[in-house]
This record gives structure tokens, sequence and C-alpha cells, in this order.
């Protein structure tokens, strides 16, 4: 069976594409290599996870493009994860989420729904409950009320998904994605931005003078999740959400302990107040994924984060 993955080159793409190409699936990534960081993180980040797959450079945002790989491939399933990142960046270069997040997510759809796809796999995010859900937050609680752009764009996709089932009975499923964090991540996230500050002596930022609680989840529980729900093509409705977390949400305090224990050396913390867009606190309700495909998070920070203070140090050196 052949399986398409978008944003192939990604932190969780290239993790993705590693995990079903070892199973058998014949796997196809595409991914457009932007600068929003280094390409060249990206380009080693496939050549150390998914040396073997078969990866196109692709904007989504090309639809003649987009048609024809889809045309020469004819994937049976689609994991979707290319998108535009970043909650902070969103506020400086919003049309650019316009661009990949929307324009780009219907193009997917479009080719899904004449390409016979029989399923679609697609990342949302936690940043859709915004400030009108209660942790443990539900995939039954509301998500109109975005903190960014980048969050209102992840809602939009669920909508166009579900219009998109509903209309043409595209089967598709939403994954709410909660902070995730491992070797080869993306180096804007404060689980690189963190690990590479205490390695170098530098100080970390620490916004909402660390009164914030997050729920960090492994990249290895995040593959099992999706690949999970992937595989879940004929169960539960045409178009299902599921939230992917730990659902058990660290203090970014401790957080920040056990880099700095992992890197043998002292945390220096600047506090800063809260930044716009971010969210105070994030845990999963993740009793509907479990009960559906079996998703059980199994890594603790404590056994997932010294690899990627290591990482960082293999990676960036003694500067990172």
């Amino acid at each position: 069976m052949t399986v398409l993955v978008t944003g192939a080159a990604g932190f969780i793409g290239a993790y993705i594409c590693r995990a079903l190409a070892a199973r058998g699936d014949q796997v196809v990534g595409l991914d457009n290599y932007n600068d929003y960081y280094d390409p060249a993180l990206k380009r080693d980040r496939v050549a150390a996870l998914c040396p073997r797959v078969d990866i196109r450079r692709l904007d989504l945002a090309d639809r003649q493009g987009l048609a024809t790989l889809f045309a020469e491939v004819r994937p049976r399933r689609v994991v979707h994860l290319a998108a535009q990142a970043g909650v902070r960046y969103s506020l400086q270069n919003p049309h650019a989420y316009v661009a990949s997040n929307l324009e780009g997510f219907v193009n997917v759809l479009e080719q899904c729904r004449h390409g016979d796809v029989e399923h679609l796999v697609y990342a949302s995010s936690s940043s859709v409950y915004g400030d009108s859900a209660t942790p443990p937050f539900s995939e039954d609680q509301r998500v109109d009320r975005p903190r960014s752009l980048y969050a209102a764009t992840k809602a939009a996709n669920e909508l166009m998904a579900y219009t998109y089932a509903q209309l043409y009975g595209l089967r598709a499923t939403g994954l709410r994605f909660f902070t995730v964090y491992g070797p080869w991540g993306r180096p804007d996230m404060a689980p690189l931005l963190f690990s590479r500050a205490v390695l170098a002596g530098r100080p970390i930022e620490v916004f909402n003078h660390g009164r914030m609680q997050r729920d960090f989840t492994h990249v290895d529980d995040i593959v099992a999740g999706v690949l999970g729900a992937l595989d879940r093509a004929d169960g539960g409705e045409r178009h299902e959400v599921f939230n992917l977390g730990n659902h058990t949400p660290v203090e970014l305090e401790r957080f920040i302990d056990v880099i700095a224990a992992a890197a043998g050396r002292e945390a220096v913390r600047h506090y800063r107040p809260m930044q716009p867009g971010d969210m105070v606190r994030t845990m999963a309700d993740t009793r509907r994924a479990r009960e559906a495909f079996g998703f059980e998070p199994r890594t603790p920070i404590e056994q997932g984060l010294p690899p990627v203070v290591q990482w960082c140090r293999d990676y960036f050196g003694k500067d990172a």
C-alpha cells in the first residue's frame, strides 16, 4: 500500500516516514524545505531517519504539481503534516499561514477527493483550544476562541475536513498534537531552545515568569498514535478528531530542571511576561484515542529529555 506523507522532512514527518517504511508500506513524501528554520537540519534529519524514502520537493500551493504527484503515486492513504508552524511567527507573517495551512490544505483535500484516497490523517494542534477550554482538554470542548492565527488555521482545517467528509464521503481524521519533542526536533520549540541554551551557558527566556504547564509528548508516542489512527480506516464516523498528548502536564520549571540535570549544567533563567498567543496550560484528555485505537503514551520527560540534550550536544556541538 502506498502512503503519501506531506511535510516529510519535518520533525514528525520524518519519524512517520521511517515507521511506515519499517513496517513495509510504500512511502512517498513531499516537502518544500522552506527556510522557516535552517533547511540543512531538514536534510540531515531525512538522511538520519529515512534516507531511502522517496521525498519530492514540492509546495502545497502548487496545485498542478500536487495533482501530478497524486496521479503518479496514486496513494491509498495520506498523512498530511505539512503546515506553517509556530504560534509566535503567525503574529509576524500571517500570509504564510494562509498560503500553507488554508490554501495548501484545500489543495490536499481536493486531491484526496478526486484521487480515491481511502483515508486522510491530518495534523491539527492543541492550540485550537485557546481560551475557551478547561483542562483536561477534550475533543467535545469549544475551539472557537483561538489565541493566534496559527490556531485559527488549524481549527479551520478541522471544519474543512468535516465538510469534505460530509459532501464527498472522504474519510478524514484530525489529530490534535500536544507539544511534541524528541531528537531531531524543531529548533524554535522549547525543548531544543532550552537544551541548546543550557549546554552553551546562555540564559533561558522563561515566559509568564515560569507559571506555565505543558503536556509534553514524546515523538515515539505521537508516531504510535498517528499509525494507530491511520490504520483505523473503516471505523467510526467519516470525520473524527482525536487528542494525542501525554495527559501529564509538566511545570515549565520542572522541565528546565530535567534539561539542566541531563546537561550537567545550571540553567540560568531570565523571567519574562506572557507572550501574545501563548496558552498558560495544556493537558490532553486522551480517552477517545485510547478507546478508538489503543493510544497510550509511555514516555515521561525524565526518560525522553536526556536523549534530546545529548542529540543537541552531538549535532550542534559545544556551543549548541
